[in-house]
């Protein structure tokens, strides 16, 4: 009897996990902080375009190589007569744009739009010689494959956002009562996102945001803007899993918090946040909030 009673613990009936007799474990986060990697291949949203006077020409080995990363070596289409010098420091991006045309969530492409260009981070370049009119620069740090066209911009120090220890996850936080926004995209287009990956929300700067601060990432379920794969009133009944007397909408049922994040980059509207920790998978849709 008491082994068929480990055996339908461990089975989980329903999605279940804890038996009666036993409590459920303190939900303890485990966090991912920012690296160097993470604050300079987090990409970023502007307003408006960058210039686009200063950028790869070519590189070396230009017969067969069309990419370029580290420790090679490329083109840039500025020298001596612009200011040049051996030393310069450069970083290196590319205006993106996700070639999936197919919204996840109602509405996603345009609000995408409205918060502004995104800018992946490809990298930073160190000039090793200069001529009157061209660079060489070598690729000293890589995010990605760099080739002909890629903006070329001066360095810019990025500062490491405050970072804390996340402790015991709260997840039913109470709501903070500051902006409420949602999840836009990520730095690679995935639509299931976690612990560790970098997103683009539309909270910026005109709703109060800065570097370094944290926002709060939960859903409420049977919402209609709902972006997990459900069945239509699932929040209340399922066809032979049982219902209520009663219709229970979004708004009737407690939010679920489903993680958190810092961030690393902010414009006018939209911010750059990486996600320090998630207890389940965060979709484009999922509210967030400042904390």
């Amino acid at each position: 009897m008491r082994a068929n009673l480990a055996a339908l613990c461990l089975a989980g009936l329903a999605g279940a996990s804890v038996c009666h007799g036993q409590s459920a474990p303190a939900t303890t986060a485990t966090t991912a902080q920012p690296g160097y990697s993470t604050m300079y291949c987090s990409g970023f949203m502007k307003d408006t375009k960058l210039p686009r006077d200063l950028y790869i020409i070519s590189g070396e080995q230009p017969g067969y190589r069309i990419l370029f990363a580290q420790r090679e070596n490329v083109y840039i289409n500025r020298g001596s007569e612009n200011g040049v010098r051996i030393g310069d420091r450069f970083m290196v991006v590319r205006e993106e744009e996700d070639a999936n045309r197919v919204d996840w969530f109602k509405g996603q492409s345009k609000i995408a739009k409205a918060m502004g260009i995104l800018y992946a981070d490809l990298g930073h370049l160190r000039v090793i010689d200069v001529q009157p009119k061209t660079s060489v620069a070598e690729v000293v740090f890589s995010c990605g494959y760099m080739q002909r066209g890629d903006i070329v911009r001066p360095f810019e120090e990025r500062a490491a956002p405050p970072y804390k220890e996340i402790g015991t996850f709260d997840h039913f936080a109470p709501v903070s009562g500051k902006p409420v926004g949602m999840v836009v995209s990520s730095s690679s287009f995935q639509q299931s996102q976690g612990q560790g990956i970098t997103t683009y929300v539309n909270l910026g700067a005109a709703q109060g945001v800065k570097v370094g601060d944290y926002m709060r990432i939960f859903r409420y379920q049977g919402k209609e803007i709902e972006t997990v794969a459900q069945s239509k009133g699932y929040a209340y009944q399922i066809y032979g899993f049982g219902s209520t007397p009663v219709r229970y909408e979004w708004k009737d049922l407690p939010r679920e918090v489903v993680g958190e994040g810092i961030v690393l980059n902010a414009s006018r509207n939209a911010a750059t946040v990486f996600i320090t920790y998630s207890s389940s998978e965060i979709f484009p849709g999922d509210n967030v909030e400042i904390e």
